[in-house]
């Protein structure tokens, strides 16, 4: 037996690196089909799908029914209204490329689901690619590949098989990320307006800029800095800038309100009893805390230091010694984006997915050699993949369970 394991062994090791992430990415979509299809027999009258739930209306169900909603009808030039005369939720929350692109490619299938599909599994299946190929220079050939493992098999695992922009938004942010490592300032030009107009997450990628900019500018004796990536970093950085704000502006040329794009995105905080009017940065997390304490029967201000906790501990976690085999680039756009959802964002059940652009600390969980750690942590991802199907789909009755 220990000589047919050696000989296993032997021969993955002879098999091209892009067709062991097939057969890693391909093994992990039919674990996934199995969990949909399980959550699917288990989804009951209370649940939002029904009864007679299918995977195809797990594809097309949450979020992805206003993308559909986008690529059928646009976005409104009226901003629609509720009772109260405030703005309500609407399409202008949602970014145009992956809708229009799963209505184009879907076209031959006659499905908009079937092209939001193809969209997804193939972008997973490329980011796939794209992480190991970020992360073997990093931490090794093998340890990439259980990076892959973690995230193909992980716990958002399911994004990639639902009418989600998520997958694509990751695939694009690695290719950018790689083309900083490498240097490749040309090509961003190029990537970074698609990735900003597929889902809000540009901001962060400009401030990611900004740093790694003072970065290289702090080590230009032992890493040159010549003027033309000075110029390429600051107008790459202005770029990211000024797309992440055009959104806001094309929907207040669109709907005649200037505050339209921001107050869609409150119209969502609403919902969850929050009567925010403005946006104040930095303030959804401070309101997540109190209401999220007071709902679990505790005191507000505890939430508060709770808050702290959390914020410290995910910012001692990027100097652990894991964490900072990834190189200090990696280091910097986690801290941006944890940055910018700290600045924007109302923590609440979707939280777990807007972490996705993290994928690349995902490299970190896979130093460690041991095989059995590898495993239990790969086991991990399936509990916890399986945890999540089921609540939000499933389940998906309750206002925690909103992917």
């Amino acid at each position: 037996m220990a000589s047919a394991a050696l000989a296993t062994a032997r021969w993955w090791a002879k098999v091209p690196i892009i067709a062991r992430i097939a057969v890693i990415y391909a093994a992990g979509r039919l674990v996934t089909f199995g969990f949909l299809a399980l959550a699917a027999s288990l989804s009951g009258p209370a649940s939002r799908f029904g009864a007679d739930a299918s995977i195809g209306s797990f594809i097309v169900g949450w979020d992805a029914q206003w993308y559909w909603l986008v690529a059928w009808e646009g976005y409104p030039q009226t901003l629609p209204l509720n009772e109260a005369g405030q703005v309500a939720e609407n399409a202008w929350a949602f970014m145009p490329v992956y809708a229009y692109a799963a209505q184009v490619i879907g076209t031959p299938f006659g499905s908009w689901g079937a092209g939001a599909l193809l969209i997804s599994l193939v972008a997973g299946f490329f980011a796939c690619v794209m992480l190991h190929r970020l992360l073997r220079g990093r931490i090794g050939s093998s340890a990439a590949l259980w990076s892959v493992a973690f995230f193909a098999w992980g716990p958002l695992a399911a994004l990639f098989q639902v009418g989600y922009a998520e997958t694509l938004f990751v695939l694009l942010l690695l290719i950018c990320l790689d083309l900083v490592a490498r240097r490749r300032f040309g090509w961003l030009y190029l990537v970074i307006p698609v990735m900003a107009f597929t889902r809000p997450g540009i901001l962060a990628f400009s401030l990611y800029l900004a740093l790694y900019g003072i970065l290289r500018w702090l080590n230009r004796r032992r890493d040159p800095l010549p003027a033309r990536e000075i110029v390429h970093i600051v107008a790459l950085g202005l770029l990211a800038a000024a797309t992440g704000f055009l959104w806001q502006v094309i929907a207040g040329a669109v709907t005649g309100d200037p505050g339209a794009y921001l107050a869609t995105e409150l119209s969502w905080r609403r919902n969850w009893g929050i009567g925010a009017s403005t946006f104040i940065p930095f303030d959804g997390w401070v309101q997540a805390a109190q209401f999220w304490f007071s709902q679990w029967g505790m005191p507000g201000w505890l939430g508060i230091v709770a808050l702290v906790l959390i914020v410290l501990a995910m910012g001692l976690a990027l100097f652990t010694p894991q964490v900072q085999r990834l190189g200090a680039d990696l280091r910097l756009w986690s801290a941006s984006y944890l940055l910018y959802l700290l600045a924007v964002f109302f923590p609440q059940s979707s939280t777990f997915r807007l972490l996705l652009p993290l994928t690349p600390l995902v490299g970190a969980l896979a130093v460690p050699r041991s095989r059995l750690y590898r495993l239990a942590v790969l086991a991990a991802c399936l509990l916890g993949q399986w945890v999540w199907i089921f609540h939000m789909y499933a389940l998906g009755n309750t206002y925690w369970q909103v992917p």
